[in-house]
């Protein structure tokens, strides 16, 4: 009989030095991205409503958000936004089967950032 010879595979628990390909990169911010829309969806949806509730509160509420530090934090759901939603294209595309190959789920990954930060930019040009 022949014998059974396992390998042992070396294991990398260190994160900070497993180097992933963009692609990658993109689905982990996908992730991200979704997740952080999903904890902050009932503080938005709670600043919505307060907002509509009274003129008092609508102007709160446009105080609130012109600080700086409300300003970046509402940047950056926008962004998550933008990235989860253009991502989750190029997943459904890769679903059918369409830009599998290596080269080509590189490109649509730089497309998918290229096109986020583009699309954030410019929403948040026309949101000031």
């Amino acid at each position: 009989m022949a014998e059974l010879t396992i390998k042992k595979r070396p294991k990398n628990l260190d994160l900070t030095t497993i180097q992933l390909p963009l692609a990658g990169k993109v689905s982990i911010l996908h992730r991200v991205s979704g997740a952080g829309m999903f904890i902050c969806f009932p503080l938005l949806l709670w600043l919505f409503s307060a907002s509509l509730s009274s003129a008092e509160n609508f102007a709160m509420f446009i105080s609130i958000a012109g600080m700086l530090p409300v300003k970046v934090v509402l940047a950056g759901l926008l962004w998550a936004f933008v990235h989860h939603f253009c991502a989750g294209i190029r997943f459904l595309l890769l679903d059918l089967h369409i830009g599998i190959e290596k080269e080509a789920a590189r490109k649509s990954a730089v497309a998918v950032l290229a096109v986020s930060i583009l699309l954030t930019v410019i929403l948040w040009g026309v949101l000031l």
